[in-house]
């Protein structure tokens, strides 16, 4: 059985053109980098829209929400755990604990390295 393009949903249409983007990696210099990086924080832009942007393309993101992530390891989540005194399989309390941690922190240091 063949597929007509007018079976094909629109979400599906619109998917297809994002799959047939190209990703793009720029050998900038860590200089180029880093000012690309804070303007594009500044304007609560993600790095990618930011560079678009300067090369005058189409930025049709949306706002961002503003949030940091990190990738945790079963061991990360041990060591969370005994930390903040959690179960280590409570990972929505690690969660909680860790943001309020980095709260505290920036009110604390307000962002020394």
């Amino acid at each position: 059985m063949s597929r007509t393009s007018s079976r094909i949903p629109e979400k599906w249409k619109q998917e297809e053109k994002a799959a047939k983007a190209v990703q793009v990696a720029f050998d900038v210099g860590f200089e180029v980098q880093t000012v690309i990086r804070k303007e594009a924080l500044d304007c609560m832009l993600s790095p990618s829209d930011r560079v678009r942007q300067i090369l005058g393309l189409d930025v049709t993101s949306r706002p961002k929400r503003p949030r940091l992530s990190i990738s945790l390891t079963q061991a990360d989540f041990l060591v969370l755990g005994g930390l903040y005194g959690v179960d280590p399989a409570n990972r929505v309390e690690i969660k909680q604990r860790a943001a309020e941690n980095l709260i505290k922190y920036v009110d604390e240091q307000k962002g020394a390295c």
